[in-house]
């Protein structure tokens, strides 16, 4: 009984990982809007960010490396600031430039549709737009999980 309790447990967990990615369009750092939608055949990383999240901010080089790397591999890495007034996560960004695009959820309507409850929240969806990896706040190292993942879903 126990072994089957565990098992419709994985199951139910790994239907909610493999539902479709909410699709959204927000305006990014460059002045552009970018559409989720539009990306479906790549690979993405949305990072879900603040500038008063240190861990957040110590994360930041570690993506925009990965970014890099992946890029001509067909993976995005896309940023999204939180904040309801982003002139905090202007003037960080001014310091710290990345590669990779950074877009600004003012009103939290995107960070709700992804239940983020955690700073940071890094989402990872395969190349038909489906959730296949969610990972909650940041430490040194999670980096390689996020590699991890991506090296996964490009052997697909």
């Amino acid at each position: 009984m126990k072994q089957w309790i565990i098992s419709l447990l994985l199951l139910l967990a790994s239907n909610q990982l493999w539902a479709t990615a909410p699709d959204f369009t927000l305006k990014a750092l460059d002045g552009s809007n970018l559409r989720l939608a539009e990306q479906k055949g790549d690979i993405m990383l949305i990072n879900f960010w603040a500038s008063w999240c240190g861990p957040c901010i110590q994360e930041m080089p570690a993506l925009d490396k990965l970014a890099q790397k992946y890029q001509p591999l067909g993976v995005q890495v896309w940023g999204v600031n939180v904040e309801s007034d982003s002139s905090a996560a202007k003037n960080y960004l001014s310091k710290v430039q990345v590669a990779f695009p950074i877009l600004f959820d003012l009103d939290n309507s995107v960070s709700k549709a992804y239940q983020v409850d955690a700073m940071p929240t890094t989402v990872i969806l395969d190349k038909d737009g489906k959730v296949r990896a969610v990972h909650r706040g940041y430490q040194p190292g999670y980096e390689k999980k996020y590699e991890n993942d991506i090296k996964q879903l490009l052997r697909e």
